[in-house]
């Protein structure tokens, strides 16, 4: 979002501004696209909103006049939140759309936020469900050492015996 104004200072406060102080205005971006433009004036305002990136440039051109004339200029350029006018778009009526857009978000908000404890319990449910797996494999893996030496046991055992029947031993 931009804004800007401009007018032209009056060089004799009191008395009206003379017709050699009147300018023309041209806003541009950087692509070339003309966002505003007005010609012979003494005051203005814009405002726009794009998407495109880069610098804006904004030319002010005085007619030439003989003999020359200074032209005194008060600018006044705001962009992104800072030209935000929020009393004058309370004033336009669209406090309802904005209300109506909070109660959106809010509501989005709310719902990412269920989300999020949704997810914390399911992270620790996952949490109890990997201790408990890993308790249990422990278990079976010392059983299942067990068993293997009391099997290798058993055979050497077995061997020995059957080489002492055979006398080979």
């Amino acid at each position: 979002m931009t804004v800007g104004k401009y007018h032209i200072v009056n060089p004799n406060e009191g008395y009206p501004l003379p017709d050699t102080h009147k300018i023309t205005v041209r806003v541009t971006s950087t692509y070339g696209n003309t966002y505003h433009q007005s010609d012979n004036v003494v005051e203005g305002h814009f405002a726009f909103e794009t998407a495109e990136t880069g610098d804006y440039m904004t030319c002010f051109f005085a007619a030439d006049h003989k003999p020359p004339v200074t032209v005194t200029l008060d600018f006044d350029w705001k962009t992104g939140v800072a030209a935000k006018d929020w009393t004058n778009v309370a004033k336009k009526g669209s406090v309802e759309v904005m209300e109506f857009e909070l109660k959106k978000m809010l509501e989005n908000v709310q719902a990412i936020h269920d989300e999020m404890f949704f997810l914390r319990e399911r992270e620790a449910e996952m949490q109890e469900l990997n201790r408990s797996t890993n308790s249990k494999m422990a278990w079976m893996t010392g059983l299942s050492i067990l068993l293997c030496l009391s099997v290798a046991g058993l055979q050497v055992w077995h061997l020995k015996t059957f080489f002492e029947k055979k006398k080979l031993i």
